[in-house]
């Protein structure tokens, strides 16, 4: 699964902007909030619950039963769209002045980091374990679900966005993920540990791309907020100091 054009050419245009910056005081944290251990359970037991179940007499007698509960014939593309409805919700809120953690240009930043970084694990994975999807398609590996990561990268993301402001909205990312997975098993593409690790994946690069924070500080369509000029005298030298910090 490829990541998405639209945020590759945001980081490369971001990184590119930076690089042109010929004076600015940039910060970079890196030091972890002390919750990234407690953000990390819920990731990592859906992670290890997928590693127990996969390719398990359990896990194929679930999927003969879901097939068998929508019908064999069932088939839908709605999951190809889905995963990537909190991404209009949590532009839309910016728009409606909903108050969010970052400003919309850092929320990009982090949303093109945690994507490009959950399809390099997910990709690599995929081509490592080669796991035959249930549908019999030997074309495509099964796990982990590359829809469902990237849905619940981008759930989560819109929950560390809004959680302190808007709950129901911050939460909300998390049901269209879910039914993204869900949808992945009626159509037959995963099973039900595929579509947990997926999940396990995309919520812990996020929580540790939002915990560690390790993308400079810098935005250009931030007010400065701070400014100092100095004038400069040497022998045989004049000049002027400028350092604006971001």
């Amino acid at each position: 699964m490829k990541a998405t054009p639209f945020y590759l050419v945001l980081i490369l245009l971001f990184f590119a902007i930076e690089s042109n910056a010929q004076i600015d005081t940039i910060t970079v944290k890196t030091v972890p909030k002390k919750g990234l251990l407690k953000q990390a359970i819920l990731p990592i037991g859906l992670l290890t619950a997928s590693v127990l179940i996969s390719n398990s007499t359990f896990e194929k007698s679930l999927q003969k039963d879901i097939r068998n509960s929508v019908g064999n014939d069932f088939s839908t593309n709605i999951d190809d769209f889905t995963g990537s409805i909190p991404i209009i919700q949590l532009y839309a809120a910016d728009i409606l002045g909903v108050k969010s953690k970052n400003h919309w240009f850092d929320q990009s930043k982090n949303l093109g980091l945690a994507i490009l970084a959950t399809n390099v694990i997910t990709v690599t994975l995929k081509k490592n374990i080669h796991k035959i999807r249930p549908n019999g398609d030997t074309d495509a590996e099964s796990f982990p679900s590359g829809h469902t990561s990237n849905a619940f990268t981008i759930a989560t993301v819109l929950y560390e966005e809004f959680k302190d402001t808007s709950p129901i909205l911050a939460y909300s990312g998390f049901a269209f993920a879910t039914a993204t997975g869900t949808m992945r098993m009626m159509n037959n593409k995963h099973y039900l540990s595929d579509v947990l690790a997926g999940a396990g994946i995309g919520i812990f690069v996020t929580e540790v791309i939002y915990s560690f924070d390790p993308i400079i500080k810098w935005n250009p369509f931030r007010k400065t907020t701070n400014v100092t000029l100095l004038p400069q005298l040497g022998d045989n030298q004049k000049g002027v100091y400028l350092c604006i910090r971001f």
